[in-house]
């Protein structure tokens, strides 16, 4: 009886143990769908995916021409108003670095939980003071943020663009400001996108954890975003995002690229005040029957190709257009794992494709909103949100 007891034991204690890791797994999946869509992975398929998800934020772009600057640690000090409070999280040493290059930076303040007030927030790296000490840290090693001025500050990681445009003919978004250097991706004539800023002739997009350049002659029918939820224009949107996404002609990409458009197709309507979109439920089901085809998918930590891959990015892009609105209530919403969406900045991704993987949002508008999503499938996946004269 004693032997029976102690196997009992060890069988709840198991059973506990997988329900907890079948809890945790699907955080880290990229997108989802019904088990029979799945298919299995061939093992070039398997290299080529893990290509398209490769993030590596230390890598070095050389450049001939000029880039953004973002704002270094030196032009703050211990007066500095900080923009939002956080904390490196749990489990994780904080450390506040003198640079952004790791490797030849020192050490400005470490603890095993840094509590922080953010001063810059970058696409990879924050600048951060704890105490006395001012340094560069990590997006992917923060947590819990908190506006210092909820009323005027933006929810952590919102990045409002200035412009839409229209491409004028076929557009470069280059590595820099010069002409000389490589592109990240070429646009089709005529392809929708936002422009973050403008500076000395050259348009300025975020292409997925780096910045990109337009020059502005490639650009036509400039529309200003409204820095409010009032429109300065009757055609300027009140929120817009553009994020970008690899034109890897392999068998792993294309079906991703056709789903991303197919799902944009899907998302752009007109919401009601008080009406919420379940975008599970109104982008999907992720089925054949619904044109949805098979791509990279992550399906319980493993990666194989089922239907809808790629309608994670519809749903992240559609978030960071959100994130502008404080009018529009976020219901359910859920990151990626660790390392975050590899085609977005850490912290700003929404996962969607299953019950507990899913953005749900609310428009608490008095007025209504459109929904304008576009990708022609150049590499560009455009939002826009108008208000509803």
């Amino acid at each position: 009886m004693k032997a029976t007891k102690h196997g009992m034991k060890r069988f709840v204690f198991g059973l506990l143990a997988v329900m907890m890791l079948v809890n945790l797994l699907p955080v880290y999946a990229e997108e989802g769908e019904d088990e029979e869509d799945v298919g299995s992975v061939s093992a070039q398929t398997l290299a080529e995916i893990e290509e398209l998800d490769a993030i590596n934020d230390d890598e070095i772009v050389y450049v001939v021409g000029e880039t953004y600057h973002e704002p270094d640690a030196s032009e703050f000090d211990a007066k500095s108003p900080a923009l939002y409070t956080c904390k490196t999280l749990e489990g994780k040493m904080g450390i506040l670095y003198s640079d952004r290059s790791i490797e030849s930076a020192k050490v400005v303040s470490s603890n095993d939980r840094l509590n922080l007030e953010l001063l810059s927030v970058g696409l990879v790296w924050c600048v951060a003071r704890t105490g006395g000490a001012i340094g560069y840290i990590k997006r992917d090693k923060l947590t819990a943020f908190a506006p210092v001025d909820p009323v005027n500050t933006p929810p952590y990681g919102t990045m409002k663009p200035a412009f839409i445009a229209r491409t004028n003919g076929n557009a470069h978004v280059r590595k820099s400001m010069s002409d000389q250097d490589d592109n990240w991706v070429v646009l089709n004539p005529d392809s929708r996108v936002s422009i973050w800023r403008v500076q000395d002739g050259w348009g300025i997009v975020i292409y997925m954890r780096n910045y990109g350049y337009i020059r502005m002659d490639e650009l036509k029918e400039l529309i200003p975003v409204s820095p409010t939820d009032e429109p300065i224009r009757e055609d300027s949107p009140i929120g817009a995002y553009t994020s970008f996404y690899k034109m890897t002609d392999n068998e792993a990409n294309i079906g991703r690229i056709h789903n991303i458009a197919n799902a944009s197709n899907r998302l752009s309507r007109v919401m009601q005040p008080g009406e919420d979109i379940n975008y599970n439920k109104s982008v999907g089901p992720f089925r054949a029957s619904n044109g949805y085809e098979k791509a990279p998918v992550l399906v319980n930590g493993t990666t194989a190709l089922g239907h809808g891959g790629g309608v994670c990015q519809v749903s992240s892009t559609i978030y960071n257009v959100l994130l502008q609105l404080p009018k529009i209530t976020i219901l359910q919403r859920r990151p990626h794992g660790p390392s975050g969406a590899s085609y977005l900045p850490h912290g700003v991704d929404a996962a969607s494709g299953g019950t507990n993987l899913n953005l749900r949002f609310r428009n608490d508008y008095d007025f209504p909103i459109r929904i304008e999503a576009q990708s022609m499938g150049d590499g560009a996946l455009f939002m826009a949100i108008y208000k509803v004269q």
